[in-house]
């Protein structure tokens, strides 16, 4: 059980994206994707900010996502925002390069906030995290029943 914890993403940490916008990976993220033998990254947009994903956790995702119906309004949405945005990125020399629409899609611009989220993280233009951190703070207390209801 040890060893499955250590394997998951966590932790805030501010980057800098340099002019090409390459971001450097921590190492504490570097060292779970060394585990899982991955080399790569699967990075998409999220609401208002990017999401980054090891490639066995986007593989999950995928299988889920093939079963949706094909009909259904809200199949199609997830399909084209979430799905058709993700870009494997490999990892060089520790860091990993984003895509310009993406880069453009969150905003990303310099100073960035990776923010682990277990099985993925997400890369924050730094302005955007603080107003959303400043909002979740807020909101923590009152979520406490929905945690509750989600077990934890």
């Amino acid at each position: 059980m040890e060893n499955m914890m250590a394997n998951f993403f966590e932790g805030r940490s501010r980057h800098t994206l340099d002019e090409k916008g390459r971001l450097a990976i921590p190492a504490r993220f570097r060292e779970i994707l060394k585990q899982r033998d991955d080399s790569s990254l699967v990075v998409t947009n999220l609401n208002t900010c990017l999401v980054a994903f090891a490639k066995d956790d986007w593989q999950k995702i995928k299988e889920k996502a093939i079963n949706l119906p094909f009909f259904d309004p809200a199949a199609n949405i997830y399909f084209r925002y979430f799905i058709s945005g993700a870009v494997e990125c490999p990892l060089k020399q520790g860091r990993i390069l984003i895509p310009p629409d993406l880069r453009e899609l969150a905003a990303l611009t310099k100073d960035v906030v990776l923010v682990g989220a277990l099985t993925r993280f997400e890369i924050w233009d730094k302005a955007r995290w603080d107003e959303e951190f400043e909002r979740s703070k807020k909101d923590f207390s009152g979520i406490s029943q929905s945690l509750t209801d989600l077990g934890i």
